[in-house]
């Protein structure tokens, strides 16, 4: 069965590329993103975890802290590491767990419990270890994606997402399509006018069960 939206995600010890970690205690009070990887040394998922090292400043502003998977060992880990760094232009700060057992991709149900590392395996054995996960403090599950190993995730799209939740859970609002700090919000259906009024000035009510405010400054 899929990890639900608001569900607790599991918590477990690994081993990482940083060491040794139980994953609910490296949340701490922090958002957590958790991306996974098929295999080390693959194209597509070395572009990525650049671009994750990129973005090293912005995750820090939003108290986010990023964690990779991939199903090799840390010391795989440790070499792919140069290629990335070298690719992406960045030093890559945060850990990569080694998940040689596939017990974390498994726990959040990339792979079946069946599943098993075959000798002479290709990426395309662990293809579906390819999501994003972002998990809140409270360490409940709160946006998932999955892609293929042809498309490379849209990191912008990640922090595009993580800017809306936590505006979301911290003004209780909702956004609309292809929102962006700055932009209107939406009021929730259960605030009466009067209210909205209150907490947002004017608005404007395009259909009876949407309306859209600025936020306070």
């Amino acid at each position: 069965m899929s990890l639900r939206i608001n569900e607790t995600v599991p918590n477990f010890m690994a081993e990482t590329s940083q060491g040794t970690i139980t994953f609910h205690d490296w949340i701490g009070d922090s958002w957590a993103i958790l991306f996974s990887h098929p295999k080390d040394f693959t194209p597509v998922c070395t572009t990525e975890f650049g671009a994750v090292a990129q973005l090293a400043d912005e995750w820090t502003k939003r108290n986010c802290k990023v964690i990779g998977v991939s199903v090799d060992g840390v010391e795989d880990h440790k070499g792919w590491i140069k290629d990335i760094e070298k690719v992406g232009g960045a030093d890559v700060g945060f850990p990569i767990i080694a998940d040689e057992g596939l017990s974390v991709s498994k726990a959040f149900n990339m792979l079946p419990a069946e599943a098993y590392l075959p000798d002479g395996r290709t990426p395309a054995d662990t293809a579906t270890v390819r999501a994003v996960f972002i998990i809140g403090p409270d360490k409940q599950l709160k946006l998932s994606m999955t892609y293929p190993m042809t498309v490379g995730r849209n990191f912008a799209e990640v922090l595009r997402a993580l800017d809306a939740l936590q505006t979301s859970a911290r003004e209780n609002i909702a956004t609309p399509a292809n929102w962006t700090v700055g932009q209107d919000v939406i009021i929730p259906v259960a605030v009466s006018d009067e209210d909205a009024k209150a907490k947002y000035g004017e608005f404007e009510t395009v259909l009876p069960y949407l309306r859209k405010a600025k936020l306070p400054a």
